[in-house]
């Protein structure tokens, strides 16, 4: 006790701001884990594709709001979307999934309430521009892009975070033994979402202590520029979707709402880990221009909606 003390004042501060961020962060990450864990080995590729509506519209659409009834965080949502496809679901249906499922599913929109002061404001803001950046992704996957979507000869099916223990949906499991592999799955997800958790609220608890305050004035004070900042710190960040909120309303007071709602709708869909998952599953023509259309998206429904 004596030696924390001696520590200087702001490191006590960054680290009281650092263990608040994550004590109210953990259990919604423990509890997305868990959805998804069980998601994974009972909801399957099949299922969906019985269900698919045969309107191209409506098939936009179906992806879009899929993410209300499939959670899913976005740390393996690519290998997800690249399943769905290998399985015969269209890359304008699966890619607006892939945007969509990591902000509009009922864990995160929860966990944004709670982040924001129990405000539905900053949850429904995030959940209409998820809703029509994916719109947007699907629409100009349908009727503009011109070309296939996955890298040549790409059609093993993968698994998120290198997990080990795929369902297979071929092979008549007992219970059981498919709970114990949901399980398995929450408890890898758990972990390796937990890790940019730590990384995270690190990063923002620093922020908030020892960058001047005169410098966010002056970026704040040009709300294009502090938007560009908040994307640019959600992709190096690389936070999970069921954790980013409790970020984002700790950088509320130096940034304000719109850069922060830029930083909830953008990291979720466009960082470094789904860079690099990205990578291997689509053809880079086609990355650039998802990150280009997203990037596009987020800044005009930042400055236009908030």
């Amino acid at each position: 006790m004596q030696m924390l003390n001696n520590l200087p004042y702001g490191v006590l501060q960054c680290a009281t701001i650092f263990m608040s961020i994550i004590i109210e962060a953990l259990p919604f990450v423990l509890l997305g884990s868990i959805v998804s864990g069980f998601l994974e080995v009972f909801l399957t590729p099949q299922f969906i594709n019985k269900i698919l509506p045969k309107n191209k519209v409506l098939r936009i659409f179906f992806g879009v709001f899929l993410g209300f009834f499939f959670p899913s965080c976005e740390c393996g949502i690519v290998p997800i979307v690249h399943r769905l496809m290998a399985k015969g679901i269209p890359g304008y249906t699966a890619l607006p999934f892939m945007v969509a499922a990591p902000i509009v599913n009922p864990v995160v929109l929860f966990a944004t309430y709670i982040a924001f002061g129990n405000s539905w404001r900053f949850a429904l803001l995030r959940m209409f521009g998820a809703i029509l950046i994916a719109t947007i992704v699907g629409l100009f996957i349908a009727y503009i892009y011109n070309g296939d979507i996955l890298k040549e000869g790409d059609i093993e099916i993968s698994h998120s975070h290198d997990h080990h223990h795929t369902h297979d949906t071929n092979h008549k499991e007992n219970l059981g033994h498919r709970i114990w592999d949901a399980l398995s799955h929450a408890i890898d997800e758990f972990f390796d979402t937990g890790r940019y958790l730590i990384i995270g609220s690190a990063i923002a608890s620093i922020m908030q202590i020892y960058i001047p305050t005169r410098y966010i004035t002056n970026i704040s004070h040009n709300k294009l520029m502090a938007i560009l900042l908040m994307m640019l710190l959600a992709f190096i960040m690389s936070l999970c979707s069921e954790a980013d909120a409790f970020i984002g309303s700790s950088l509320l007071g130096l940034f304000g709402p719109a850069p922060v709602i830029a930083f909830l709708l953008f990291g979720p869909v466009v960082d470094i880990k789904n860079l690099l998952m990205m990578n291997r599953f689509f053809k880079p023509k086609f990355t650039l221009q998802f990150i280009a259309i997203v990037t596009v998206a987020t800044i005009i429904f930042a400055e236009v909606f908030v």
